[in-house]
């Protein structure tokens, strides 16, 4: 046996401040897949087969404590749960011993050799063993069954059957004291009642290769399990939800991912290197492509690796971490937005002894720096044991922050230079020249009476005896519906910590087209449809009386867009164009055709309190500022008073073309995010007049939606939370992003959206996510403090319900709660 020196560097920097090996072990037998065990400074490991030995890294001698008691090679070790005494169980052919550390180090100082407690005799090759969270019942997997042995009478209470393959891990449920869950090679886990020795639940075939892991959090109250060939898979284990998956993960993807994100890290790369190996390292036998099988699974203390300023709105506490222990390295792997958030490459650090493992076990305390982990190399007989600083370890992987803080309430002024600034300079110049004018009016001037126009008679100002333009017959029925909107509906009150909608209110058949969007105006109470028919209607809030109608697309209505002061909407179409209509007088006030603005526009909405409008055209961003004019000329009412001019243009990185467009029109904000087929994520500064950010690898696929927390004018939230936001990707489910870090801070999965782009919205309070699926139900999650889950509030209906905004699913019914 040997102990190596403290610290070490690698290549690229000292290794010292991120992992130091702190123990060397030889053993005459490799240790290779068999399961190892650590908890606190205690790690334990076989020696020479079949001795235990023991190694304490708060015992200043460093001395070894060796266990005899076996006769064939250990194949198991397992800690206890609790400190005082703490129990360790080891496993091989011939026996289960239970040992008390306590009373083996009194033991050898005495001079006397160890002794430990058989509980188990004869079961068969070990492969994993766990002891309950009282210590008094210990799991112990042979074969195909999961024997359960009582610690203290050294009885067997129940056999557990029915795997087809050998159990490969079993842990108990903390908050179920009587279940327990086991995985095994015949790549399923099953849920059993160790106390009536039944069957829960069993799962359907998860993969081709077999699982090897398992990690119950209690937090989240989620399953993860790991196979051979690097997949996580995560299962709820929510009371109702019936053990669903929750997400699929694959560490190599996920990997490149992380990679790309974080270019410019210190560390070598992990998963793939930027140039293709030599033929000197293809000579000398150097691996090509990593495998990274999922050995073990340990909780890991987050939060020392996420950013501080996040806790005032994404606790970093109600967050769950794992450490993922695999044969090529070691992952921090968040269960909040199922992402890396620091890696440990072993083949980074050159001076590590264990290049290659195949046995590794964690154990990081909470609130604790240092992580300890014990490996055993998968092609020789050494076993060690390194330290990892936690915190170190999470800032060699911190993104670099943006070069100036980002936040969607505005810290400055509008700028000078800003593309912003034309309404300023339009309202101080255009003030006095009305006064002058005011002015004017009122002298009387001495001046020859002239005729400088047409002189007009009486029977000009009649009404044309033909009929030349379309009459407006629905402008009765307008007053009609606005007065019988006074009059009935109604706001009613909701407190903020009132729980979801469940019980559908009202259905109304609304036209023979899909409904393609919808939005409620800022007061709550008109909704907006836009139809595939290329109509939009405007509902009551409660859906009752008849709708207005604003017809003239030639295209399917894609986008629908409410003004802050509730006058004007503003739809967008396949068709190109772009609308703007009075709310009361159910008529067009402006149009922008695609000839005006090419190419056409996808995405558009008013912006800065209605001072511009935004739209996007092919990889561009446009910034409009607009008119409209109200007024009536009985003479030329052919001819347009309203205008709209194009500000600025600001392109996305790469010239993908922009799939999701989003800014806050609530109130005055600069930032603007745009969404490219490119899979970015765009940040744009209007007062700076240039991109602000940009993350790459958004998602797996194109961002259809993006979805910012624009807050309601009935309720007040904290400023923090106001630089979330949610985007959505077929396939990739959703992701809550936050500003000031550029991070995805939560991932939320579980509604089935594989071919069509569903929508989703933010609750008014900014609580809640909504979100619509394919299978047409509505499915709601916790917004700014989520538990990294989706909540299933799976309601029921012929439709994709909304709160505010998104697209159903071929439906010809919209649905309010």
């Amino acid at each position: 046996m040997a102990e190596p020196p403290g610290d070490f560097c690698t290549d690229e920097g000292c290794a010292g401040d991120v992992v130091v090996e702190k123990y060397l072990a030889e053993s005459k037998e490799s240790a290779s897949h068999v399961q190892l065990a650590c908890r606190g400074p205690h790690c334990a490991f076989p020696v020479d087969g079949n001795e235990l030995g023991v190694w304490n890294a708060g015992d200043p001698s460093r001395q070894l404590l060796v266990l005899s008691g076996h006769h064939q090679p250990i194949t198991a070790v397992a800690f206890g749960n609790t400190a005082d005494p703490l129990l360790i169980c080891s496993a091989s052919q011939d026996y289960v011993i239970k040992w008390s550390l306590d009373e083996c180090r009194e033991k050898v100082l005495q001079g006397s050799p160890p002794r430990g407690t058989i509980v188990g005799t004869l079961l068969g090759k070990v492969l994993y063993l766990r002891l309950s969270p009282d210590d008094r019942v210990a799991a112990v997997c042979a074969g195909n069954k999961v024997f359960m042995l009582d610690v203290e009478t050294q009885s067997t209470l129940a056999e557990l059957e029915g795997h087809q393959g050998p159990v490969t891990a079993a842990e108990f449920c903390s908050w179920q004291a009587h279940v327990i869950i086991s995985v095994s090679e015949d790549r399923s886990f099953k849920v059993w009642d160790h106390r009536l020795g039944s069957l829960i639940y069993s799962s359907s075939v998860l993969a081709a290769p077999p699982l090897l892991s398992l990690f119950i959090d209690e937090r989240s109250q989620q399953l993860v399990t790991g196979s051979a060939a690097g997949q996580l898979w995560i299962f709820s284990m929510v009371e109702g939800h019936h053990y669903r998956r929750v997400t699929h993960v694959d560490l190599r993807k996920t990997g490149e991912s992380f990679f790309t994100r974080r270019v410019g890290s210190h560390l070598c790369s992990l998963l793939g290197d930027s140039q293709p190996p030599s033929a000197s390292e293809l000579e000398q036998g150097a691996s090509t492509e990593v495998a990274l099988p999922v050995l073990s699974l340990a909780p890991c203390d987050l939060s020392l690796i996420l950013h501080p300023e996040c806790a005032s709105c994404l606790s970093p506490e109600n967050t769950s971490c794992l450490w993922i222990g695999s044969s090529a390295g070691l992952f921090v792997f968040n269960l909040a937005n199922f992402e890396f958030e620091a890696v440990l490459h072993y083949r980074d650090f050159r001076n590590l002894s264990i290049q290659v493992a195949g046995s590794c076990a964690m154990t990081n305390e909470a609130g604790s720096d240092k992580a300890f982990c014990v490996l055993a190399s998968l092609f020789g007989n050494q076993i060690a044991v390194l330290e990892v600083s936690v915190s170190a370890l999470g800032r060699a992987w911190q993104r670099p922050a943006p070069a100036r803080p980002l936040s969607v309430l505005p810290s400055s002024c509008v700028l000078s230079t800003s593309p912003l600034y034309f309404r300023i300079i339009e309202e101080k110049s255009t003030k006095p020249v009305r006064q002058k004018q005011s002015a004017a009016r009122g002298a009387v001037q001495d001046q020859p009476l002239v005729f400088h126009s047409r002189v007009r008679s009486s029977g000009y100002t009649a009404a044309p005896h033909a009929t030349m333009f379309s009459p407006k017959t629905n402008i009765k029925n307008d007053c009609e519906r606005s007065a019988k909107c006074r009059s009935s509906h109604r706001c009613k009150e909701r407190p903020s910590q009132s729980p979801l909608p469940t019980q559908l209110s009202r259905r109304r058949a609304v036209a023979p087209a899909a409904v393609r969007c919808i939005q409620f105006s800022a007061d709550g109470r008109r909704l907006a449809c836009g139809l595939a028919n290329h109509l939009s209607l405007v509902f009551d809030a409660d859906l009752t009386g008849t709708p207005a109608v604003f017809s003239g697309h030639d295209g399917a209505v894609s986008a629908v867009s409410w003004s802050h002061d509730g006058k004007w909407l503003l739809s967008a179409s396949q068709d190109g164009t772009l609308r703007v209509w009075s709310v009361r007088r159910t008529e067009l006030a402006l149009c922008l055709d695609k000839d005006v603005f090419p190419p056409a526009a996808r995405c558009a909405q008013f912006y800065y309190l209605d001072a511009f409008i935004l739209s996007s055209s092919g990889p561009e961003v446009r910034l409009l500022r607009h008119h409209v004019d109200t007024r009536r000329d009985e003479l030329r009412r052919y001819r347009q008073r309203s205008w709209c001019r194009a500000v600025c243009g600001l392109r996305m990185t790469g010239a993908a073309e922009v799939t999701g467009l989003s800014a806050v029109n609530e109130f005055y904000s600069y930032l603007v995010l745009a969404a490219s087929r490119s899979r970015t994520l765009e940040v744009f500064d209007l007062n700076a007049g240039c991109s602000a950010a940009v993350i790459q690898g958004a998602h797996a696929r194109p961002v259809h939606q993006i979805c910012q927390n624009k807050g309601s004018s009935f309720t007040t939230q904290q400023p923090q939370v106001y630089n979330l936001f949610a985007t959505m990707a077929i396939g990739d489910g959703i992701r809550l992003w936050d500003l000031r870090t550029l991070r995805c801070e939560r991932r939320f999965e579980g509604h089935p959206s594989r071919c069509y782009p569903c929508g989703m919205a933010f609750s008014p309070c900014g609580r809640y996510v909504a979100c619509g699926a394919e299978d047409r139900h509505v499915r709601a999650a916790v917004g700014p403090r989520p538990t990294g889950r989706s909540h299933g509030c799976a309601l029921g209906g012929e439709s994709v319900l909304r709160f505010s905004t998104g697209r159903c699913l071929e439906t010809r019914t919209a649905v309010v709660f």
